[in-house]
């Protein structure tokens, strides 16, 4: 199921949004730019490599140029592909806007990354020896996507389910369609915990865990930042 856009209007630029989809679309026109090899070593230098960042934490040095703990913060910013940007984007640009505006521009920025910080943490907690470097915003709009849900469990969401040559269209509340979504991503995370299997990071798949996660600090960040107080909606840089 794929989502095209949110019935629920809202009042404010989102800046922020935005100006992070900015950011994720430069960084990998960047990235895009690098040969291989090039590529290969800026990625293990700016996205979070677990065994690293287990070394880091224990005093060791990891001889990286970059602070490894910085990495929970570059590699949000970084994509393995123009389908991981693409989709990432999508769900950012439907889903942002309105808890942009709920927290107002400067609470959002922080919440946003202290989403992916913490989505990226969930997913060291579960393969603290990988090798495998780990990028991508998915924790961070994960995080954006379980504050939606508290806040607009019924907004109307429509989407597509791509079959072949026919794309039905559908039309749910959001409890459903972003409650399904975690439901799916914390299943394969136990899947991946079971058996060795093509499910998860460490076969260089996907970070299930740091969506899990994502998903639940973003439920609890959001209300402690102020996601259901309306007084929010008129916050600006400067406040």
């Amino acid at each position: 199921m794929v989502p095209i856009r949110d019935n629920n209007p809202i009042q404010i630029t989102p800046y922020v949004t935005y100006g992070l989809i900015a950011a994720n679309v430069l960084a990998f026109l960047y990235e895009a730019s690098l040969p291989p090899q090039a590529l290969n070593g800026f990625l293990h230098l700016a996205a979070v490599v677990p065994r690293e960042l287990t070394l880091s934490f224990g005093g060791v040095s990891v001889n990286q140029p970059v602070p490894e703990w910085a990495t929970l913060i570059t590699a949000q910013f970084l994509h393995g592909g123009f389908l991981h940007l693409a989709g990432n984007m999508l769900f950012l640009w439907i889903f942002g806007n309105n808890v942009e505006e709920k927290l107002g521009h400067a609470k959002y920025l922080l919440f946003y990354l202290s989403c992916g910080i913490l989505a990226s943490l969930t997913q060291w907690f579960f393969a603290q020896d990988s090798n495998i470097p780990s990028l991508g915003a998915s924790g961070a709009i994960a995080g954006v996507m379980g504050a939606y849900i508290l806040r607009f469990p019924k907004a109307e969401i429509l989407g597509v389910v791509p079959l072949g040559f026919f794309f039905p269209t559908f039309r749910v509340p959001a409890y459903f369609f972003l409650g399904f979504w975690f439901i799916q991503q914390a299943f394969y995370g136990l899947v991946s915990l079971e058996a060795p299997t093509n499910i998860g990071m460490e076969s260089g798949g996907i970070a299930y865990w740091a969506h899990s996660g994502g998903f639940l600090f973003g439920a609890i960040l959001g209300p402690l930042l102020g996601l259901f107080s309306d007084k929010s909606e008129e916050e600006s840089w400067s406040s």
